[in-house]
Order: structure tokens, then C-alpha cells, then sequence
């Protein structure tokens, strides 16, 4: 198999585990959204340990952490990223999984929007339309249907300056997301230290099944993290682009079809704005990228 064929795969494998997430967090929903936050971390450290030993990572997180001004900006990013994680189950377990594909659809556009104001990129006239499209968007679901999509924005800013932070920092994918971790694992363990004392979390007190189902969770959190960045390395940005797409889309269909949300005129009306916005952004980027490659 090509190389491309490789990272198409590789590709498929993270947006699919990202798409069937809210159907495995259905699994573990009788802990509140701290307790499963508070997993995902404590076992995403424990299997991103394993792989930085089995990687014989050790020289790049020694050297990284030598330099302060290093350390400085993955507190910042361990900071967004717990918001997003946070933001995320709780839409999920208060029936706002609508507003979750919402705010993966509109993250492209958000980040495009930060490239502007914090590194000084510019956007060509047809991303310009398409980030209008997107704003009107936006607009519409809070004029026309009455409310202000706060998830949605939530999980696209936190995300969007998730990646703009990690920007500044040139480190291995795995080596960054552990030290992320590390950093949130001590407050994930007080908190968890907190349900036992008051003899409210429910792991340790429920099924073996349920057990697993939660040590479950940090694999999740780090295996499509892995096969992202496997495609990153073998497909073109555009190409790579495109199947982002793909995650929020299977959201948008379990939101409807297994969590049994309306999806009403309006709120139509909101998605195919953005997704118009989302088309327009990619095949104008697609196009440019064949102009100057």
C-alpha cells in the first residue's frame, strides 16, 4: 500500500474513533462529567507513560522541559484542553450533542480567524466569504432560533487556541500530550481523592464491565491522537482537511439518531450554513494548494 493509502487509513481510524466517542461515553454516563474527566486523564497518563518508555522518548521530554518558556505554554494548553474535554461530556450527558458537532464544524473557521490576530496571516477573498457565511451562521441561531450555541463556541475557541498554543511549542505529538497530562494529573487525582472521601464517585463502587469501560478511556483519548498524527505524515493538508469533516458529521447523525435530538428547520438552517461555509473554506484550499504546488 502507497504511503497516501497509508495515511488515509490512518486518517479514517482517528476521525471514526473521534465520530463513535459520545456512543462510548453513553457507556460510562453514570459517572458525572468531573469523574470521567478525571479518568480520562489519570489513564491517558498511564498509556502515554507506557508509550514514551516504549518509544525511548525520555532525551525529547528531558530536553523540553529545559526550557521554561516550553513549560509556560503546555500549562496553558493542558488548561484549554481540560475546558474542552470538560465542555464536551457535559454536552453530551445534557442532551447538547448537536452543539458539540456544531463546534467541530465551525473550529476550522475559528482557527483560521486566530491565525489572523496572533500570527499575522491574511485570507484570501473566497476564505473571507466563507467566514462570513460561517458568522451568519452563528447569528442565525441566536436570532432566529433564540439562542446563543454557547457549546459550540466553547469547543471551537478552546480548540482553536488549543492548536494556535501548540504552535509555539515544536514537540513531539506524544511527548506534548503527556506532559499536558502530567500537568492536569494532579488535580485530577485530588478531585477523584474528593469522590472517595465523600463516598461519591462511582468507579470502584459499580460492575467490572463499567470498570474497564473507564481505564477504557484514556486509550481513547490517546489512540486516534496517534493515528492523527501517523496521516499528518503521509497526507497533504487539503487532503488531511477534508476528513476532519467526518467526526462532527457522525456526531451530527448519533445526535439525531441514537440521543434522539430535534434537529428542527431552523437549527437546519443554522448547520448548512456552517457546513456551506466548511465546503467553500476546503475547496478554496484545495484550489490554492494546486496553484502553488
Amino acid at each position: 500500500m502507497s504511503e497516501t493509502g497509508k495515511g488515509a487509513l490512518y486518517a479514517l481510524g482517528a476521525y471514526f474513533i473521534w465520530g463513535f466517542i459520545p456512543l462510548y461515553f453513553s457507556l460510562v454516563d453514570d459517572l458525572g462529567p468531573g469523574e470521567i474527566l478525571a479518568h480520562r486523564i489519570i489513564w491517558s497518563a498511564v498509556f502515554l507513560l507506557s508509550l514514551v518508555l516504549a518509544g525511548k522518548k525520555w532525551a525529547l521530554l528531558y530536553k523540553l522541559i529545559q526550557v521554561k518558556s516550553n513549560i509556560l505554554w503546555l500549562a496553558l494548553s493542558s488548561l484549554l484542553i481540560a475546558v474542552n474535554w470538560l465542555t464536551y461530556i457535559w454536552a453530551l450527558q445534557n442532551g447538547q450533542v448537536l452543539d458539540t458537532s456544531l463546534g467541530y464544524y465551525i473550529n476550522p473557521m475559528i482557527s483560521v480567524c486566530l491565525g489572523m490576530v496572533f500570527l499575522g496571516e491574511r485570507l484570501r477573498p473566497l476564505q473571507l466569504v466563507a467566514v462570513c457565511i460561517g458568522a451568519l451562521g452563528v447569528v442565525h441561531e441566536v436570532l432566529v432560533v433564540g439562542r446563543l450555541p454557547a457549546v459550540a463556541l466553547i469547543l471551537a475557541l478552546t480548540f482553536g487556541a488549543y492548536g494556535l498554543v501548540r504552535k509555539k511549542v515544536a514537540v513531539d505529538a506524544v511527548v506534548g500530550l503527556l506532559i499536558e497530562t502530567l500537568m492536569l494529573l494532579p488535580f485530577a487525582l485530588l478531585f477523584f481523592s474528593y469522590l472517595v472521601m465523600e463516598k461519591e464517585n462511582v468507579f470502584g463502587n459499580t460492575t467490572i464491565e463499567l470498570g474497564f469501560l473507564v481505564v477504557g478511556l484514556g486509550l481513547l483519548t490517546t489512540m486516534p491522537l496517534l493515528f492523527f498524527g501517523a496521516a499528518a505524515l503521509r497526507l497533504a493538508l487539503t487532503a488531511l482537511g477534508f476528513f476532519q469533516y467526518l467526526a462532527p458529521t457522525m456526531v451530527l447523525v448519533l445526535a439525531v439518531t441514537w440521543y434522539g435530538e430535534t434537529f428542527t428547520t431552523d437549527r437546519a438552517v443554522t448547520f448548512g450554513l456552517i457546513l456551506a461555509a466548511v465546503l467553500l473554506f476546503s475547496l478554496e484550499m484545495m484550489s490554492h494548494h494546486r496553484k502553488v504546488s
